[in-house]
């Protein structure tokens, strides 16, 4: 296999061959997962998709708050791993690194405070890809700010809706 074909564990060969019948096909790009958490007890959670697990909150794990940062920050890391692949470059380190602030009056139910959510998340890339050109540096910028799916989610309004169900457990009285 060629640096092309093979960079840092990336078989860019079938991603150019899905890529060529993206072009042909553009729904074949459309993704909808669905996940699932489970309250495990305190503030852990196990998340589930297709079989994999992991869990959020608890003792030994990254919080939700956290793991938005991490989802971003992999995202991005996946991104331009990809991307130097497809340009021949070899990454010597890659790793992005994110910031956020937010406040959690609002999640402790505290009435007429802020938001909770993010106020505002920072990050920075780090590449040493020596031989990358000034060009090709910028093209991997600009994959970040525009290409990123985690990126693209945060940095605009998503519609959600919420559907509610619960259970009323009923006293009985043992007359």
């Amino acid at each position: 296999m060629t640096m092309a074909e093979l960079n840092r564990g990336i078989n860019t060969g079938p991603l150019l061959q899905f890529k060529k019948k993206v072009l042909e096909d553009p729904s074949l790009a459309d993704r909808k997962p669905t996940v699932v958490a489970h309250w495990v007890g305190a503030d852990e959670s196990r998340v589930e998709h297709e079989g994999i697990v992991t869990h959020l909150g608890g003792e030994n794990n990254l919080n939700p708050m956290k793991m938005l940062l991490g989802a971003l920050a992999a995202c991005d890391v996946d991104l331009i791993a990809m991307h130097c692949s497809f340009l021949e470059l070899k990454i010597e380190s890659l790793s992005v690194e994110v910031t956020g602030d937010f406040n959690v009056q609002s999640y402790l139910g505290i009435p007429d405070t802020r938001s909770s959510g993010y106020n505002q998340i920072a990050y920075t890339v780090h590449l040493d890809a020596s031989d990358a050109t000034p060009d090709q540096i910028e093209y991997l910028k600009g994959l970040c700010e525009r290409a990123s799916p985690v990126g693209d989610s945060l940095a605009r309004a998503i519609p959600m809706k919420l559907d509610f169900s619960a259970t009323k457990q009923v006293a009985t009285s043992n007359e």
